[in-house]
């Protein structure tokens, strides 16, 4: 399926790793030229290397997306690079673990600003671009927990869902030139994960890493966690001429482990 793409240009924040390097990595591969950018130099020159033999050019950009400067940086270099900017996939790293008396007011801000602002920041800053763009899209990568909550992770739970409110209202306040929709991973095979599964272990949840992977499967229907990949056609798929009547979507790609509809 050709997904019309191609010669395209899109933004992908905090994309050094995880489903926001997936997500560059299947944008690349329909041909669009991909900004990437990360805060550690050495894993994001790594990151643009890997992905050097795609059919899209990729550049990456050290970018710390809790700054807006940096954001607005971010973009620019795009637009430089490219010409300007056809899409943004705003992806986030992980916030810290735990129940609500484990996390200290310094961690709630920082969740905020790591998971919503910095969402923000890229689209305020990459909005005109977008507009000048005959087919502008956003899509922003949040999670499942925006649906059901997951026990120790009441940062996600919480501030996440303020994404979901972003999208709804840009989905409406843009529209019809630029689409916004976003995606809601379940568990995948990322660091994220390891990050999680380790900690479990170390709480004496597990006892072996392995057996607390298992465990990532055990309430999904297709009983195996997601490769990254998967999550990241997705991506494309919302940002191409194939989903072009897709608007405001929330789109779960976890294997069926939601219950709600």
């Amino acid at each position: 399926m050709d997904l019309g793409i191609d010669g395209d240009t899109a933004i992908v924040t905090a994309s050094s790793a995880g489903l926001g390097r997936a997500s560059a990595e299947a944008l690349a591969d329909e041909g669009a030229n991909v900004v990437i950018c990360g805060r550690d130099a050495d894993r994001l020159a790594e990151t643009e290397a890997g992905l050097s033999d795609l059919s899209g050019d990729v550049i990456g950009v050290e970018t710390d997306i809790t700054s807006k400067k940096e954001i607005e940086t971010l973009v620019e270099a795009a637009v430089e690079e490219f010409g300007g900017v056809d899409h943004v996939v705003t992806s986030a790293g992980g916030v810290p673990p735990g129940g609500f008396t484990d996390l200290t007011e310094k961690e709630w801000y920082g969740a905020f600003d790591m998971l919503v602002m910095s969402a923000v920041w890229t689209v305020q800053a990459a909005r005109p671009h977008l507009e000048a763009s005959d087919a502008g899209t956003i899509t922003c990568i949040t999670s499942t927990t925006v649906r059901e909550v997951v026990d120790d992770l009441i940062l996600s739970n919480a501030v996440r869902r303020g994404v979901i409110g972003l999208v709804k209202s840009l989905s409406r306040e843009l529209a019809p030139g630029i689409r916004v929709n976003a995606v809601l991973p379940g568990a995948h095979e990322t660091g994220r994960i390891e990050e999680l599964v380790e900690a479990a272990v170390e709480r004496g949840d597990h006892d072996t890493y392995e057996e607390g992977l298992a465990a990532w499967s055990d309430n999904i229907p297709l009983n195996r966690v997601g490769d990254p990949r998967e999550l990241g056609d997705v991506v494309a798929f919302l940002a191409s001429d194939r989903a072009s009547f897709v608007n405001g979507a929330c789109v779960p790609v976890d294997g069926g482990r939601l219950r709600s509809a």
